[in-house]
């Protein structure tokens, strides 16, 4: 694949003598949105933190393109309430980065109007906007955003992911994200790897909803499951895309946002 950013090949990683990561296979292509879904405890941030070079897998081979460039969003920024730090401080601890060129990078993913705001003072979606123009600082050719939507309400959720998309398609770089909700990346991701400290199933976003190792994980039944309703008035291809109105009805989605019993998932 001569066009890859990174390459995972049976890569396992364990602590205190207990796996967290068995035999994982990933990749990521210049272009390509790949999304890591799973419930909590199933390795996901510790997969980022193996591809981002943070932690040394205990066994198999991490790839990565020579040089490459890696933007990486985190699912947190812890910032003391007493520093006295505005966005553009912030953006400008990156190396060479003046006003300019911070200015660029939050009108890109609109949020030029905080850049003198005390980064303590502004709202949880603009928090991630900010984290994303960070990120975009470093030209990336590959982006890893945590948890990219963390602490935002479902319309500003939806939005990011699209912003998400705008940006991987101007720039052609890949994106490797973490999520919780596969009903919201439906559309706007190519691949999903659904993790379970293994890889239980991947492929296409509508592949993997109807994957028994999916729904085994996720499935209506699972007990701390939130229920997502939406309707429907338009069909989608085999690629997310809506390409001709339907008649009207109401689908049913799992919500994983809330999931947190991954130790108690049947696996194997």
């Amino acid at each position: 694949m001569s066009d890859a950013l990174i390459r995972l090949k049976d890569v396992s990683v364990a602590r205190a003598g207990q796996s967290v990561l068995e035999n994982i296979q990933l990749s990521v292509s210049s272009g390509e949105i790949v999304t890591l879904i799973g419930p909590n405890g199933a390795g996901k941030t510790t997969l980022v933190r193996a591809v981002l070079g943070l932690l040394k897998a205990d066994s198999g081979e991490i790839w990565r393109k020579p040089k490459l460039r890696v933007g990486y969003m985190p699912q947190k920024l812890h910032i003391d309430a007493t520093l006295p730090l505005s966005v553009l401080r912030f953006l400008r601890l990156v190396p060479g980065v003046d006003r300019d060129t911070a200015r660029a990078a939050l009108i890109e993913v609109g949020a030029e109007k905080v850049i003198d705001s005390p980064l303590q003072g502004i709202s949880g979606g603009e928090m991630q906007r900010v984290l994303l123009a960070r990120a975009l600082l470093r030209k990336p050719e590959l982006l890893v955003l945590d948890e990219p939507v963390q602490g935002v309400d479902v319309a500003g959720q939806a939005e990011l992911y699209a912003l998400i998309t705008q940006l991987r398609n101007r720039h052609q770089c890949g994106v490797l994200m973490v999520s919780h909700d596969l009903h919201l990346v439906m559309s706007t991701t190519d691949q999903v790897v659904c993790l379970n400290r293994h890889v239980c199933c991947s492929g296409h976003p509508e592949q993997v909803s109807n994957d028994p190792a999916f729904v085994e994980l996720f499935g209506l039944n699972a007990p701390s499951l939130a229920i997502y309703h939406h309707h429907h008035d338009h069909a989608h291809d085999l690629h997310g895309e809506v390409c001709q109105p339907a008649p009207a009805h109401d689908h049913v989605h799992a919500n994983t946002h809330n999931h947190d019993h991954g130790d108690s998932c049947k696996h194997g």
